[in-house]
């Protein structure tokens, strides 16, 4: 029997995180994972490819609507071949450079799976289909997750999309139909959308996007109704029957009427789902909540106190960020270091058309816990560089605390803001008061300035907008 003295099963953006940080801690260190590089879901089947896809897809929208400005092109060619080799490649190229840093850090990198024995072992199958017992003194959870399926439709027919094969972009349907009204599901509308699919939206919920700020929202809806066929809300879908043709399905309004649309496509976008069961859990003593998740402390210690688990499997938010920096900790505490995960905040970002990104806490989460708060506002029409780009519609937001004037909360519509949220995490983690980003002299002309001025506007003094304090 081999023994082990770090062992991460899972080598997406939290275990190859977690493994890089061990091994320059000097901890002899063994990555396990099904591809044949490091890079897990977001890198091979998730983050990476999608946000390839959305580029060309805001470029392709951004060539439409040059014609406003005087510009015209002729209507694209899309050459799908070449776009799925285009896609591949940035996905080789990222993971095969994570497969050499592996080396470069003499990581035992290990193609196969792994199943818990107990709480001291697990059994690895390798790709030559050839099992092994492997012993450690300490192993990381970061398995990840998988795409959530809807009993009854997404076992319909195998043409069914989910957020994994929708990514593969075999042909460009005339019409899909989305259910689920997630970031997941408004990216990849968003792709096809732009590739010249007519995308329906169904949400079962009031709102898209649940839990996101709705000033926010209501800046990407305004858009995306009008490239999409329609966004029915408060619908759910009640069957689904695959045809000749495509799919014939039911929805089932808010009233309980139900009407019935035909599409050539079906994308599910319910969610994920850890991955934590098929992995020999019941045979050690760690612990998982109701929805599967793994109990964790602020360590990323589990119930057995040389398991640890980080990322999507071990709760919200699943983000590959969050689990990246999980990893890290985990690392530092199984090198005998004193370190928590205790941030402020952790940014969300939704990769659409507009982007929309937010960190802290959100206006409906701050009058839910009565905080004293004050919500600062600057319209992207009241900004140059927004002006210059055509995209006015976006909007940057604040929320204050009336007596500290610390900062709580940042929320971000508009091109870019997946970049610009950056500047909101680093107010809260280190206590900014609006005075400093006030104060804090931002370039000119930048979408960035829309924070410095919605800090303005709390203090009724925005240069490029008038809006006297409230007294």
């Amino acid at each position: 029997m081999k023994k082990k003295k770090l062992i991460v099963i899972g080598a997406g953006p939290g275990g190859y995180a977690a493994a890089f940080l061990a091994a320059d801690l000097g901890i002899e260190t063994t990555l396990i994972d099904k591809d044949v590089n490091p890079g897990g879901v977001c890198l091979f089947r998730g983050c990476i490819p999608s946000k390839a896809l959305l580029h060309l897809a805001k470029v392709l929208n951004e060539t439409e609507e040059l014609k406003n400005f005087g510009v015209r092109f002729a209507k694209p060619k899309i050459d799908l071949k070449k776009v799925r080799t285009w896609k591949n490649d940035v996905v080789k190229k990222l993971t095969s450079g994570l497969g050499q840093i592996s080396k470069q850090r003499k990581i035992e990198y290990i193609q196969g799976d792994a199943v818990f024995l107990d709480n001291k072992r697990i059994e690895l199958s390798g790709t030559d289909k050839k099992k092994e017992i492997l012993e450690f003194e300490n192993v990381i959870i970061a398995t990840g997750s998988h795409p959530a399926e809807i009993p009854g439709i997404s076992d319909v027919s195998k043409k069914i999309l989910d957020s994994t094969s929708a990514l593969n972009i075999e042909k460009i349907p005339k019409s899909m139909l989305v259910i689920g009204g997630g970031y997941i599901g408004l990216e990849l509308a968003t792709v096809y959308s732009a590739f010249g699919t007519k995308i329906t939206i169904a949400e079962m919920l009031p709102g898209l996007l649940n839990g996101a700020d709705r000033d926010l929202v209501n800046i990407l809806y305004s858009r995306v109704k009008n490239s999409f066929e329609s966004i029915l809300r408060e619908t759910k879908v009640t069957s689904v029957k695959e045809t000749t043709s495509g799919f014939k399905v039911k929805l089932q309004e808010k009233d309980k009427k139900i009407i019935e649309k035909t599409f050539e496509s079906v994308l599910v976008s319910a969610g994920r789902k850890p991955n934590s069961s098929n992995i020999g859990l019941e045979n050690t003593g760690v612990k998982l909540n109701e929805k599967g998740f793994i109990i964790t402390d602020n360590q990323a210690r589990t119930s057995v106190k040389n398991i640890f688990a980080i990322g999507d499997v071990a709760g919200e938010p699943m983000l590959a960020h969050k689990a990246s920096h999980e990893g890290r900790v985990a690392a530092e505490v199984i090198a005998g270091h004193k370190s928590v995960f205790e941030p402020k905040t952790i940014p969300a970002v939704v990769f659409t058309d507009p982007e929309i990104a937010w960190c802290g806490i959100t206006e409906a989460e701050a009058k839910e816990k009565n905080l004293d708060i004050v919500i600062s506002k600057f319209p992207w029409a009241a900004s140059g560089r927004a002006v210059t780009l055509g995209r006015t519609d976006g909007l940057t937001k604040l929320i204050i605390d009336n007596k500290s004037q610390r900062i709580l909360g940042v929320g971000i519509a508009g091109p870019n803001a997946g970049d610009l949220i950056s500047e909101g995490v680093l107010a809260i983690e280190m206590g900014a008061n609006a005075t400093d980003l006030k104060l804090s002299i931002h370039p000119h002309p930048t979408l960035s300035e829309t924070i410095m001025e919605s800090a303005e506007v709390f203090f009724g003094q925005s240069t490029h907008i008038y809006k006297p304090k409230k007294k």
